[in-house]
């Protein structure tokens, strides 16, 4: 089915939120968790990132259990998991869905532009020009209007961007 991401090891729908440094990725996506949450559906996010990440200090017991040699770790609280897991190479982004699990209705993801999952792309004017040689991308959220085929919102219509992922996403699957 056209703009849907489907893999055999993610069961359900990943959107990626790309554009260029600074054109509003992140606040797109902090503004798009609550509303889809307030509809009933569950929500997980992923960040794409270029640089290294540090999360166990080193003499933590997590620290410990990797430099024993350990190939994951995992602390898990009341509250949170967290998993550190080395790994070689950036990861695709249907690899880290699926070490968050199936208990979700929609996957957000910052980032991933050269995935093959459906794509929104983030435009701001001052930011400079749409991105080149995007696969995939079904809607373009703007601050000026473009003469493109691709589906259109502003910047302040997360109300409408959200019925848009719902009904393309995730009415048609029944959940």
């Amino acid at each position: 089915m056209p703009g849907r991401s489907r893999s055999e090891e993610v069961n359900c729908p990943i959107v990626a939120i790309v554009g260029r440094s600074n054109s509003g990725k992140t606040t797109i996506v902090e503004k798009l968790i609550p509303e889809l949450k307030s509809r009933g559906y569950r929500v997980a996010a992923i960040k794409h990132s270029h640089h290294s990440l540090k999360f166990d200090e080193p003499g933590k017991d997590s620290w410990r259990y990797a430099q024993a040699g350990s190939d994951a770790v995992a602390i898990a609280s009341p509250d949170k998991v967290v998993l550190i897991k080395p790994n070689r190479g950036d990861l695709g982004i249907e690899q880290v869905a699926r070490l968050l699990g199936d208990d979700y209705d929609i996957v957000l993801a910052e980032g991933f532009k050269q995935s093959k999952v459906p794509k929104i792309e983030v435009h701001r004017q001052e930011i400079g020009p749409l991105l080149s040689s995007l696969t995939n991308l079904i809607a373009i959220v703007t601050d000026e209007p473009l003469d493109t085929p691709v589906r259109q919102f502003s910047l302040d219509d997360i109300r409408g961007l959200a019925d848009f992922l719902e009904t393309t996403f995730l009415r048609e699957a029944g959940r």
